[in-house]
């Protein structure tokens, strides 16, 4: 079971939808949350933050750590930011904020098509469909 939590980001203009992982931890490790419109810290702190697609996550590391250390017997030092992120104990509900309504309103569009010209609708959910596979694929540097 997950905790769902929501939260609105420090210029109030965006509430997003975070996913807490086999409830390891509480909702309040999460203490700040800038979107990209938001004026953000003066200084990234990258032992206490993370920054994923222009939006910066601000964790309690110290509860963070306790509660990580506690429940899954981890060493200390393997507890940061991006562990939490990236495993999933504290992150995004979707891919990135937005994602949902991104492609709702997208297919909207497509699926106008549909009514229209069946091959042109075919031809473009089907690019769609691969163009947000390419987007989603972490790129390895060359």
């Amino acid at each position: 079971m997950c905790i769902d939590i929501r939260k609105s980001c420090e210029c109030g203009k965006r509430r997003v939808q975070f996913h807490l992982r086999d409830n390891i931890l509480l909702p309040e490790v999460i203490i700040h949350l800038y979107c990209p419109e938001c004026h953000g810290p003066e200084k990234f702190d990258g032992s206490t933050m993370i920054s994923d697609n222009s939006w910066i996550i601000e964790y309690d590391m110290a509860l963070a750590k306790m509660m990580v250390v506690q429940k899954l017997m981890l060493g200390v030092d393997t507890v940061r930011p991006e562990f939490l992120f990236d495993q999933g104990y504290a992150c995004w509900q979707e891919m990135y904020p937005g994602e949902q309504d991104e492609i709702k309103s997208e297919k909207t569009k497509i699926v106008a098509l549909l009514k229209r010209d069946q091959k042109t609708y075919l031809e473009t959910i089907q690019n769609w469909n691969v163009n947000r596979i390419k987007e989603l694929t972490p790129h390895k540097g060359v």
